[in-house]
This record gives structure tokens, C-alpha cells and sequence, in this order.
């Protein structure tokens, strides 16, 4: 269905919405306490709560090189917040500033983490109401949690927004236009972590010059792939693409897009008869890449998302 977010006029186009909302924002002041999540496999994941509050819990999952830092996970902490929940940030592996301890780190279908501190959650808190939130890379490994595992999840609602539901188009979308700094600015980010956790450990790649690694596609192949386990890049996008999973949500879940995310095309956005009852898609003409960004002037500025994220999750939380 189409969504209701309108761009503010002093803010056009699918990147000035994206790159606002990541550069020109200053992200929110909210504060946080750490905490350390132990994994099964010697492993860790820290935690980034919210302050005070004994209400419901919000998960949120960052996107690509994000972190609770990031001024999107800043704003939806702040107006979970404010509603009286308590938010937490779930940093996928090597995410918090910190590298991990094993030469694996995370993808865009890493779902075994989100589970555990799903698990982990409900026994602390048998009877406490959980929905998450997961940003573009969070996302899709939300929706593909959610629909790979079929059966009820211990969550009341989910929310994705801006989720590359199909990787091979979102690979291939940003090596093309002006979309290529995005590509540019995470490969670098993507690049540096591996060249620092490999002057700790020795890790399993074949490639000897991680400058070579010019696109997502190249590093896939020769990082992702071999670290987490997949044949090739082609192997990962095909089982990790989230869309081939949303009919099986069973979970009330809301997806947030916009058909000029220039992260990918609109070939990538599901069909209806690709989503289960339980799903709705609102889609936007514009609002680029976890932009949306509206409000009259520049000087104020509002973020859709805050707005239209908490609302929905009010009604199961």
C-alpha cells in the first residue's frame, strides 16, 4: 500500500534525503548503558539500553557499519523513550568499537545472534512485551528470522524499513550513478575492520590486497563468503535475500520503503502475493535510503520514521 510520508520541499530527491539523514543530522542524545552478551560459540554481542524504564523492550538492529551511534538508531531509541519502553541496541558482531573474537564477524543473514538475544530476553522476562526494529542490513536479517522460523516468535511486532530485500539487485544497483559513494564510503569502512582484526588473528581469506576489493560484489566473494561459510557471493545473496522469507511471517510486521532508495531498484520490492497476512508493505514515492525526512524548515526538521515506527508498535506493545 502506499505509504503517507510526504519529503519536506527543502529536501528533494532520493539522496538528499539519504545523506541528510546520515551526515547533516546530528544524532540524538539519549543515554545509554552497556551491556556484554556472552555467545554459545566463545563469541560476544554488546548491548546499548536505554536508560531507566521497566516497560516493554524494543530491539533495534542497525544497518551496514551502523552502530548506536548511528543518528537513525539515536532517533528511534529516543522516541521509544519517550513512550516509556525500553530500547536496546543489538550490535551485530565487531559493530561496537570493539573487534570480536573470531575471524568471522556478520552479513546481511545473520540471524543466529538475534535469535539468542531473543531467547535470552524472554527468559529474563518471561511475561515483558519485545518487538524489534531492524534498518536496511538489520532489516532483512529481521524479515529473514521471522520468516524462516515460521512458527510463532516471542515477539508482540516487528518493523523493517529500508530493507535491500534482494542483495544480488542491491549489489549490482550500487556500483552504478551516484549511488556508487555510498558503495565507496561503506567498502572502505568494510575494509579497514578486516585489515585491523587481521593484525590480531589470522584469517582464513585468499585475497592479498584488500585495496583490490572495488565493489560489494568483489568484497562478498572474497570476504563475506569464505568467512561465514558460503561457496560465493552468489551462494550468500541467494540464501540471505530476505524477500523469499516474508510469506512465512506469521508476526505482525510493518515494512517502511521508499521507490527511490537508491540503494536498490524497484524490481526489488515484494509483490503482494509475495506477503503473508500478517505483513504490510507502505511504500513511499520518495524518502531515499532510512531518509524520510520531512517537517517545514530546514532549521526544523522531522524524522517520519520516529514518528510512524512508534505508532504502529503501540498497538501490540
Amino acid at each position: 500500500m502506499d505509504g503517507c510520508f510526504k519529503p519536506a520541499w527543502w529536501c528533494p530527491g532520493p539522496h538528499c534525503q539519504t545523506l541528510w539523514a546520515r551526515l547533516v543530522r546530528y544524532a540524538p542524545d539519549v543515554a545509554l548503558w552497556r551491556e556484554r552478551l556472552e555467545l554459545p560459540d566463545g563469541d560476544f554481542i554488546d548491548l546499548d539500553w536505554v536508560e531507566g524504564s521497566d516497560g516493554p523492550i524494543v530491539i533495534v538492529l542497525h544497518g551496514l557499519e551502523g552502530s548506536s551511534d548511528s543518528p537513525y538508531a539515536r532517533g528511534v531509541l529516543r522516541a521509544v523513550e519517550r513512550r516509556g519502553w525500553r530500547g536496546v541496541v543489538m550490535h551485530f558482531r565487531g559493530c561496537s568499537g570493539e573487534p570480536n573474537r573470531l575471524a568471522r564477524s556478520y552479513h546481511s543473514g545473520d540471524t543466529d545472534d538475534l535469535a539468542y538475544l531473543v531467547d535470552t530476553l524472554r527468559r529474563r522476562e518471561p511475561h515483558t512485551p519485545l518487538a524489534a526494529v531492524g534498518f536496511s542490513l538489520g532489516g532483512n536479517a529481521l524479515l529473514k528470522w521471522l520468516g524462516k522460523t515460521g512458527k510463532p516468535v516471542p515477539l508482540s511486532a516487528a518493523v523493517a524499513v529500508s530493507v535491500p530485500f534482494v542483495l544480488h539487485n542491491a549489489a549490482e544497483r550500487l556500483r552504478h550513478g551516484f549511488s556508487r559513494v555510498y558503495q565507496w564510503q561503506l567498502l572502505r569502512s568494510l575494509r579497514n575492520t578486516v585489515a585491523e582484526k587481521s593484525r590480531r588473528m589470522e584469517l582464513p581469506l585468499k585475497i592479498r590486497s584488500l585495496a583490490s576489493l572495488k565493489s560489494f560484489r568483489d568484497f562478498d566473494e572474497h570476504v563475506t563468503a569464505p568467512l561465514h561459510g558460503f561457496d560465493s557471493a552468489d551462494h550468500y545473496y541467494t540464501v540471505s535475500s530476505s524477500r523469499q522469507y516474508l510469506k512465512g511471517i506469521t508476526l505482525p510486521t510493518l515494512l517502511l520503503h521508499a521507490r527511490d532508495d537508491p540503494f536498490m531498484t524497484a524490481e526489488a520490492i515484494p509483490r503482494g502475493d509475495e506477503l503473508s497476512d500478517t505483513v504490510t508493505l507502505e511504500l513511499s514515492p520518495h524518502g531515499g535510503h532510512v531518509g524520510f525526512v520531512t517537517g517545514p524548515w530546514p532549521w526544523r526538521p522531522r524524522y517520519w520514521l520516529e514518528e510512524r515506527i512508534p505508532a504502529y508498535l503501540e498497538r501490540y506493545l
